[in-house]
């Protein structure tokens, strides 16, 4: 029997999937569309999978697979990026959007045929389906890649395949098929970027903002495995494994990430971001600001388990004590996207290496503060963190920072896109710090009318449609680089078809929402 909350989930992504496509239709349009329509059909596979327990690795509990919302995301922002270059005249930015919406189209590829090939007896009529999608989006590779650009594409693909049987075997009950495809496929692509730029450095090219991002990403997830490998031999929990794992993690930073960095950049990159930060005196103010946010939110986490007493170990955090962060977050990036977006690029980079660190720290149980971190963050949790890591603290990270990162500055010779374009980097603000929290916190205390099939409340996706039309004035009133261009109606549509979304998908909220807002935006 079909899911109905997954039907209208699933008619949504085929919305937005055709709203795009109506103004950028061109060759890859068709690729997109007979995607989506085969991910409709895998994904029903892939949660009967998940029901039986047929599945090769072990997927978050409660949620569906996932993989037509998560399929569509990279392959969309692609062909968005693609087309706001070829207007710009970028022909090299315009070349990669074209491998990212190629790269993304051939790992949800791969994934549904994972799910075709386990599933017993073999579905006759799917397997015919991914065939034809699968001639469609191989067809229109050939004749649009070059041979370097195929090999890219390929090495992607290879990284992602090793990358998913080595995290999901590790890491079991963290992820859905779809939060899968999401994750590693980023990282995956990130880690082949990273490996293709160290190998063609030029001496005074790039910008060392551009490197960060890769460098971090890729040096924690390395230090990851190092140390998962390395504490199946050992007891992670005492003194001298504590110990080693700090002294080891001077070693690799000091070592290898440095020098690595050093390589990309072609300076010390300690002295390098000490000048940056503290640059002109409003990167200050902004770090003077957000360290005070730090410490209330900080605060607020002491303050909540200070409140559970002794005789409620079980308590948690209620919808709206875990929103205020939300609503810190938003305090933290609206300043930053008005003042200094260069600051909150580096800023967002170097925070999520340090939320990875400290969940390291506390999923390892290294002394001197893993156990206090378990027993102050195991308030907050919820049921998406299903698995051995907490990762709901590290999505918003991602949710508000994503549009920040895939920006495509070189596209946006003045620093900011034309008409709704102008709002990508709110995206995140927009949609998860802005509608999520509005449409959880109202829709918890005086939503009655739910939506069919789900906890969701028409009255919290009204109220949250309604936030995030009112901070787009705010916006346009205190950042007088957004120029909308009457194009109100698309940014009404675009919000409301991804607060419906929130209302009715079971995947990470915090993670997909920015990317479908970044997108309707961007075209």
């Amino acid at each position: 029997m079909l899911n109905k909350p997954v039907l209208v989930e699933s008619l949504i992504v085929f919305v937005i999937v055709l709203s795009v496509h109506a103004v950028v239709w061109d060759r890859y349009s068709w690729c997109a569309v007979a995607l989506a329509v085969q991910a409709f059909y895998i994904q029903f596979k892939w949660d009967r999978l998940l029901q039986a327990g047929g599945a090769v690795f072990q997927f978050r509990a409660a949620a569906n697979s996932g993989l037509l919302p998560a399929s569509m995301v990279v392959p969309l922002l692609g062909i968005a990026m693609k087309e706001r270059c070829k207007s710009a005249g970028i022909v090299y930015f315009e070349r990669f959007g074209i491998v990212v919406a190629s790269t993304g189209m051939l790992v949800a590829l791969f994934l549904s045929v994972i799910a075709v090939g386990i599933t017993k007896p073999v579905p006759t009529n799917t397997c015919i389906l991914t065939g034809v999608a699968g001639s469609i989006i191989i067809y229109t590779m050939k004749h649009s890649l070059t041979v370097s650009e195929v090999i890219e594409v390929l090495e992607v693909l290879l990284i992602f395949v090793y990358l998913s049987m080595i995290l999901l075997y590790l890491l079991p009950r963290c992820f859905t098929p779809g939060e899968a495809l999401l994750v590693l496929g980023g990282i995956s692509f990130v880690l082949n970027q990273l490996i293709k730029r160290s190998l063609n450095v030029t001496e005074g090219k790039g910008d060392p903002i551009d490197f960060f991002l890769l460098v971090a990403v890729v040096g924690v997830v390395l230090l990851g495995l190092f140390f998962t490998v390395l504490f199946i031999f050992m007891d992670s929990g005492t003194w001298i494994s504590s110990l080693f794992f700090h002294m080891m993690t001077a070693v690799l930073g000091l070592g290898v990430i440095m020098p690595w960095l050093y390589r990309l950049i072609q300076r010390n990159p300690l002295f390098w971001l000490l000048q940056f930060l503290f640059q002109t005196q409003t990167r200050v103010y902004l770090l003077v600001y957000w360290t005070f946010l730090a410490a209330s939110a900080c605060g607020v986490v002491f303050y909540q388990n200070a409140k559970r007493s002794s005789e409620s170990k079980k308590h948690q955090a209620s919808t709206i004590t875990r929103k205020y962060f939300h609503f810190i977050v938003v305090a933290t990036y609206v300043p930053g996207l008005i003042y200094d977006r260069q600051l909150l690029y580096i800023a967002s980079v170097l925070c999520l290496a340090v939320f990875i660190f400290l969940e390291y720290i506390r999923y390892f149980r290294i002394k001197p503060f893993g156990q206090t971190l378990r027993h102050l963050l195991s308030l907050f949790l919820d049921e998406r963190d299903s698995g051995p890591l907490i990762l709901t603290h590290i999505y918003l990270l991602l949710g508000m920072s994503l549009p920040v990162w895939l920006f495509p500055r070189s596209c946006a010779p003045k620093g900011t896109l034309s008409g709704a374009g102008a709002l990508v980097p709110y995206s995140g603000v927009l949609a998860v710090g802005v509608g999520d929290s509005i449409a959880s916190v109202f829709g918890s205390t005086m939503g009655e009318i739910k939506w069919p099939g789900t906890k969701k409340t028409f009255e919290g996706t009204m109220t949250s449609i309604f936030a995030q039309i009112i901070a787009v004035a705010l916006i346009l009133i205190f950042d007088s680089s957004v120029n909308l261009n009457s194009s109100y109606a698309w940014i009404l549509a675009s919000v409301s078809l991804v607060s419906l979304l929130e209302a009715y998908t079971t995947q990470i909220d915090n993670l997909l929402l920015p990317l479908y807002l970044q997108i309707m935006f961007m075209v």
